[in-house]
C-alpha cells in the first residue's frame, strides 16, 4: 500500500509528538539522569567538529613595571605552617589563595619535554572539578560520589570510598581539606564528611543544610587549627541560602554558623550564630518570592596572621529578574571576611554592585603583598572582571575587564530578548587566579561566551515550589534556564597576566576555547592552564609565550584542578582531566587524573 506524502508527514509529526510526550514524562520523572544523559547527548553532536586549540598571544605596549618597593618576597602566613614545599596542600595552595607553586625543576627551558607519566581512570563521565590536592605522598582527589588516593608517581589507588545518595542536577564536588590526618569534603544531601587520610575510613558526618531547599555542598573546605571551614550551596533554588559553618575536625560538631543573606522563619540553625549587621532592608522582595541566594560554591581564603576567613558569596535569585528583589541583596556577590574563631561579621565587599545576570562571585579571593609594597585582595568573578582592593583603606583600586563586555548594564524586559556578555556561564568560574611574585603578576583564566536573555514574570517566579530553580528566564527548553548560550563557534577564552599594582595587563592569550580550569604560576617562570578543549598549556609567565601546548586525551574537556608538587625531589604535574557536564557542550569523555614529569635528560637542563 502507497503512501502519500501528506500521510507520511502526519505519521511523522505524530511520532514527533508522541516522543517529545514521552521525553516530558522521563524528565518529570527523572529529570537529573534525564537531564545528564540526554544533555551529553546533544552536547555530543554540538561539539562536533573538535577543532584544535589555538592561542593568539598579544603584549600590551603601554605597560610599564612599576618600581617594587623590595625585592618580591612571600609575606608571613602566605604559606600554610609545617607544610612540605612539595606538597600541594589545599585547593589553592596557600590559605591565601595564591596557587603560586614555589617548585622550579620544571622550568621554561625544559617545560616542552612534559609527558604523561601516568593515569588514573576515574570511571565515569563526571563534572571532573576536583581542585587536586597531594600531601604526604598522596594525591586526593573526589567526584560526586567518591574520594580517593593515589600514589602520585604511578597513579595506583591507595583505596578509594563510595558514597551512596541521589543525584543532583549540578554534579559537582571540588575537592577536600587536609589537616591532621583527616581529609573532609562535602556532598550534595547536604553534608559534611570526614575520612581518614590513610584507609579512606568515614569518621563522622554533619549536616549543614536543607534539601528540601535544593541545598547542596560542592564547595572545597579548609581546614586549620582544628576547624574545617565550609559553606552551603544551592542559592538558585527557591528559598535556598548560602550559611557558612566551623566544624570540629575531631567531631564534626557546628561550632559557628553564619547566613550570607538574611535568616528568615524556618531556617534551619544548627549551631551559635555569628554576629551580624545584616538585616532584610537591601532586599525587597516581591510578594511569594521568599529572599533566597548568596550561596558558597567553591573554596574559601584564609588569613591566619589576622584570624580571618575570606567568603566568596553568591549570586541573589532569582536571577534576570531584578525588581523581583529590589534592593542590592546583600551579601549576595560579596566578599564577606568572618572572624575564624566565633563567625562574627568583620568586613564585606559588595563586588557586583546588582546582578541580574547570575554573576557570582564564585572563586576565592587572592590576598597579597604587591611588589609595591600594598596589602591588597583581587578576586574575578563571573561578570568578566578582575577587582583589586587595598585592604589597608578597602578601597577598590582597580576593576579591569578580562573578557568581553557587552550590555552588562541594559535590564531585563518581559518579551525583549537581551544579548549580554558574559553570559550566566561566562567570566571567571569556580577556580581562582594565580598570583606570580616573581613578575607581580595576576594571572586569570575566563570565558568568553554570550547568552541571550527573556525575562519571566513574577507570576510564573510564585508559582515555582520551594527547594525548585528560581531562575527568571522565560524559556520552554530546561537546558536554556540561564539563558540562551552563543553557537560554540563564537565561544573562547582569555589569559591575562595583570600588574598586581596598577591593573595593568603585561600580556594577554585569547583560546578557541573557554579557560575554566585552574591557573597555576611556579618558581620555574611558566604558568600552567587548560581549556575546554582538552588543551594542556604552559606559557611563560613573564611574556605569555607558548612553551608547551599538549592535547591530553581524545578532546574531552579539562575543567578540573592542576597542581605541581615534588616526590622525592623530582617535580610533577597533576591534571584533573575529562569535565562533562550538561551546561557545557563538551565532548563527552569519562574522568581521569593525568600525571606529567620529565624524564631525567630533561630533568638536568
Amino acid at each position: 500500500m502507497s503512501i502519500t506524502k501528506g500521510k507520511f508527514f502526519k505519521i511523522v509529526g505524530v511520532l514527533f509528538v508522541a516522543g517529545v510526550v514521552v521525553a516530558g514524562v522521563l524528565y518529570l520523572m527523572f529529570p537529573v539522569w534525564m537531564t545528564t544523559y540526554g544533555g551529553m547527548g546533544f552536547n555530543t553532536v554540538k561539539s562536533l567538529p573538535l577543532p584544535p586549540g589555538t592561542l593568539n598571544i598579544e603584549t600590551n605596549p603601554a605597560y610599564q613595571a612599576p618600581v617594587a618597593a623590595a625585592p618580591p618576597s612571600a609575606p608571613a602566613g602566605v604559606e600554610w605552617p609545617n607544610s612540605a614545599a612539595g606538597d600541594w596542600p589545599s585547593y589553592n595552595r596557600t590559605p591565601t589563595s595564591q596557587r603560586f607553586s614555589p617548585l622550579d625543576q620544571i622550568n621554561t627551558k625544559n617545560v616542552a619535554n612534559l609527558k604523561v607519566l601516568c593515569k588514573y581512570d576515574v570511571g565515569s563521565f563526571s563534572a571532573f572539578e576536583s581542585g587536586l590536592i597531594m600531601v604526604n605522598n598522596a594525591l586526593i582527589g573526589t567526584t560526586e560520589f567518591d574520594v580517593f588516593s593515589l600514589n602520585p608517581t604511578t597513579c595506583a589507588a591507595n583505596w578509594r570510598t563510595h558514597m551512596d545518595y541521589p543525584g543532583a542536577l549540578l554534579p559537582a564536588n571540588r575537592g577536600v581539606a587536609y589537616l591532621d590526618g583527616i581529609i573532609v569534603r562535602g556532598t550534595q544531601d547536604c553534608r559534611a564528611v570526614a575520612f581518614d587520610f590513610k584507609t579512606g575510613k568515614q569518621l563522622w558526618e554533619t549536616t549543614i543544610c536543607d534539601t528540601k531547599r535544593g541545598e547542596s555542598v560542592p564547595s572545597t573546605p579548609i581546614a586549620w587549627d582544628g576547624r574545617v571551614y565550609i559553606g552551603n550551596a544551592g542559592g538558585d533554588m527557591k528559598g535556598g541560602k548560602g550559611k557558612m559553618y566551623a566544624l570540629d575536625l575531631k567531631t564534626g560538631k557546628v561550632l559557628w554558623q553564619f547566613f550570607m543573606v538574611p535568616q528568615g522563619e524556618g531556617d534551619v540553625v544548627s549551631g551559635p550564630l555569628g554576629k551580624t549587621p545584616l538585616d532584610g532592608s537591601t532586599w525587597k522582595n516581591a510578594q511569594g518570592i521568599p529572599i533566597t541566594g548568596g550561596g558558597i560554591w567553591t573554596s574559601l581564603t584564609l588569613d591566619i596572621k589576622n584570624g580571618l576567613v575570606y567568603v566568596p558569596g553568591g549570586n541573589p535569585a532569582p536571577d534576570f529578574v531584578s525588581g523581583a528583589r529590589e534592593g542590592d541583596n546583600r551579601y549576595s556577590d560579596s566578599v564577606v571576611v568572618l572572624d575564624v574563631n566565633t563567625g562574627d561579621y568583620r568586613n564585606s565587599f559588595k563586588v557586583v554592585k546588582k546582578d541580574w545576570h547570575d554573576w557570582d562571585v564564585s572563586s576565592p579571593p587572592i590576598l597579597l603583598q604587591t611588589a609595591g609594597g600594598k596589602q591588597i585582595m583581587a578576586l574575578a568573578p563571573k561578570d568578566g572582571h578582575l577587582y583589586g582592593y587595598d585592604l589597608a583603606t578597602n578601597e577598590q583600586i582597580y576593576r579591569v575587564p578580562v573578557t568581553t563586555i557587552e550590555n552588562a548594564e541594559v535590564e531585563f524586559q518581559v518579551g525583549k530578548k537581551v544579548h549580554f556578555c558574559p553570559g550566566a556561564v561566562g567570566g571567571t568560574e569556580w577556580n581562582t587566579p594565580g598570583y606570580d611574585p616573581m613578575t607581580n603578576l595576576i594571572i586569570t583564566g575566563t570565558v568568553d561566551w554570550c547568552d541571550e536573555a527573556v525575562m519571566q514574570t513574577d507570576e510564573k517566579l510564585r508559582s515555582v515550589a520551594i527547594g525548585q530553580p528560581m531562575v527568571g528566564m522565560a524559556a520552554l527548553n530546561p537546558l536554556n534556564s540561564f539563558g540562551k548560550e552563543d553557537a560554540i563557534k563564537h565561544w573562547g577564552g582569555w589569559i591575562h597576566a595583570i600588574d598586581a599594582d596598577t591593573g595593568v595587563w603585561k600580556w594577554r592569550a585569547k583560546s578557541n576555547y573557554p579557560i575554566v580550569a585552574a591557573i597555576t604560576p611556579t618558581a620555574g617562570g611558566i604558568v600552567f592552564f587548560a581549556d575546554l578543549g582538552g588543551n594542556f598549556y604552559a606559557l611563560d609567565a613573564s611574556t605569555g609565550q607558548k612553551l608547551l601546548g599538549l592535547p591530553l586525551g581524545d578532546g574531552g574537556a579539562i575543567g578540573g584542578g592542576i597542581i605541581t608538587y615534588a616526590v622525592e625531589g623530582v617535580q610533577k604535574v597533576a591534571v584533573a582531566n575529562g569535565f562533562t557536564m550538561v551546561a557545557w557542550p563538551t565532548k563527552p569523555r569519562r574522568a581521569e587524573v593525568v600525571v606529567l614529569g620529565l624524564d631525567n635528560t630533561a630533568a638536568t637542563k
